[in-house]
């Protein structure tokens, strides 16, 4: 018998105080840049879990983050979930109508806002129904100007609030401890829970050689938001293995990465294609940077092309694919090179590179075609990607009805059309219902084809994904006017009409006008036909 011990994040924050007080957290933030240990953090994490207190959040209450990447948001991802709270990392790209939605349906308590973000909120503040405080990350000595009320200063709570605390260690393995709301594809976005023991298992797991290969002699970059699915996790995983951390904060060009690798001697990081294609194209303008400690980094959010990997290659950078969802804390499948494959043809191992990759250990998953049945391991019959196992959700937070949509006989029902090879290496094809995916967040065709088709000019609207060499996708919509406002409307009147209805993102880069659009046999958008038209 084996003794019963929970899967805690506790374990994380004390191996990371006892074993590597000394390694180093490196954070940008708004005004400075600031050096502290594993040691000074545990400190201000209990120093913030004593302020939780102090501010009357209680156990399984939800505390918002609206931040980027940077130490006070580190320490808010120990402090919250090791508390038995629950930390909901917001997406600050949210169009307003769904931030408004994410924090009252979750019933966030309290959020932390950094000072730059502050006009996001007020924005919207006067509809957060469950918001009773809001604390500001910031160097200032005194509060930024704000219209949020009660507005707190983190720093001088910090400073009045004791620096031991005892963590609970009655909390429940499968109790909640962080949250992320999907980009909604339709409709609003949907709540997924972790609990304690999903991100124990996740962290653990993506660690692996196979995977993120991490260990504590590296230094991790996370270039991913630590708002987009928890920054894929890495946070947790640095921490507990005591790896140095590089925090880039909100200045994500090409010539503030590349210096910033240069200067910490990064060897991993991680982030979406955009953020690696605009590196790249900034490197082939002749920059120069010795990046020669970098050991590999992740790409995921979207799909990079074998070409991509292959061009930042050259300039000693190692490229390996990684998918995931919001359901699925996100890491499902990383996409590394068997041993034997080493001895393949280089055009076949970039083909491979390319593909999604392997399922990660822990997990199960099929493929299924529109029958139901498991596709063959060919690499040509393509189906519909199913997951299941400790780190996948079950359902979405508070939404039965959606729920059904996508939880189904105890699998995720993923709506990615995938093949799969005689290696077990996966690749997506398509999505399904027409997603765009641009610069790692998803566009909805359905929501942007309905708002444009509001425009009294307009008798139809379908919008498809075309390439883009720096967002990978971005939408293009294809619009059939009224007979009588033919040569009437132009692509600047609709573009204009949309400003405000859609974040400013969502903003389709081409509007085409055309006589019709093709249908299917059942009447719908045949969106295949437009894009071999102009994809």
């Amino acid at each position: 018998m084996m003794m019963k011990h929970p899967l805690l994040i506790k374990t994380m924050l004390e191996r990371s105080r006892k074993l590597f007080p000394k390694k180093e957290i490196f954070s940008r933030c708004f005004e400075k840049d600031h050096r502290l240990t594993y040691g000074d953090m545990h400190k201000r994490v209990c120093r913030l879990a004593n302020v939780l207190q102090s501010l009357g959040a209680q156990r399984g209450d939800k505390i918002g983050t609206f931040a980027w990447n940077n130490h006070r948001h580190l320490e808010l991802y120990f402090a919250v979930t090791c508390s038995d709270m629950v930390l909901h990392t917001l997406n600050l790209r949210l169009f307003p109508e769904h931030l408004i939605h994410v924090i009252n349906h979750a019933a966030d308590k309290i959020i932390f806002v950094d000072e730059d973000l502050i006009p996001l909120l007020e924005r919207v503040s006067d509809q957060l129904t469950t918001v009773e405080k809001y604390v500001i990350l910031t160097d200032k000595e005194e509060l930024p100007p704000t219209r949020l009320s009660p507005a707190l200063h983190y720093e001088k709570l910090l400073a009045d609030a004791p620096e031991t605390f005892e963590f609970p260690d009655d909390v429940d393995e499968n109790s909640p401890a962080g949250m992320c709301y999907t980009t909604a594809t339709t409709g609003l976005p949907k709540g997924v829970l972790y609990t304690q023991r999903s991100i124990y298992l996740h962290s653990l797991v993506q660690a692996l050689p196979d995977i993120h290969c991490l260990a504590e002699q590296d230094v991790l970059m996370p270039v991913v938001p630590m708002f987009h699915v928890m920054a894929w996790g890495l946070p947790f995983s640095a921490a507990w293995l005591g790896t140095k951390l590089v925090m880039p904060g909100r200045v994500l060009t090409p010539d503030a990465l590349c210096k910033l690798m240069e200067q910490e001697k990064v060897t991993i990081s991680a982030g979406v294609p955009t953020i690696w294609m605009s590196i790249l194209q900034h490197l082939e303008a002749g920059n120069k940077y010795d990046l020669s400690a970098l050991r590999h980094v992740a790409i995921g959010g979207s799909a990079a092309s074998a070409n991509m990997i292959k061009l930042l290659g050259k300039f000693g950078i190692n490229v390996f694919h990684a998918y995931g969802m919001t359901e699925t804390s996100p890491v499902v499948l990383a996409s590394r090179l068997k041993s034997y494959m080493k001895e393949w043809g280089e055009d076949r191992q970039y083909a491979l590179r390319a593909k999604q990759g392997l399922l990660l250990p822990g997990l199960d998953m099929k493929i299924v075609n529109n029958e139901g049945n498991e596709v063959a391991w060919d690499g040509k019959e393509m189906g519909e990607l199913c997951v299941r196992g400790p780190w996948i959700a079950g359902a979405y937070f508070d939404e039965p009805e959606r729920s059904k949509e996508n939880f189904r006989d105890g699998w995720l029902y993923t709506n990615d059309m995938v093949t799969i090879d005689e290696e077990g290496f996966v690749l997506i094809q398509d999505r399904a219902k027409d997603l765009i995916k641009s610069g790692g967040e998803w566009i909805s065709s359905v929501d942007l084809e309905n708002v444009i088709m509001i425009h009294p000019a307009v008798a139809e609207a379908a919008v498809i994904a075309i390439p883009d060499p720096k967002w990978q996708e971005r939408p293009m919509a294809c619009v059939v006017l009224k007979a009588a406002e033919k040569d009437k409307v132009t692509e600047a009147d609709i573009l204009a009409f949309l400003e405000g209805k859609v974040a400013k993102w969502w903003l389709p880069d081409k509007v085409m006008f055309i006589d019709e659009i093709p249908k299917t046999s059942v009447g719908k958008f045949n969106k295949k036909a437009l894009r071999e038209r102009f994809g």
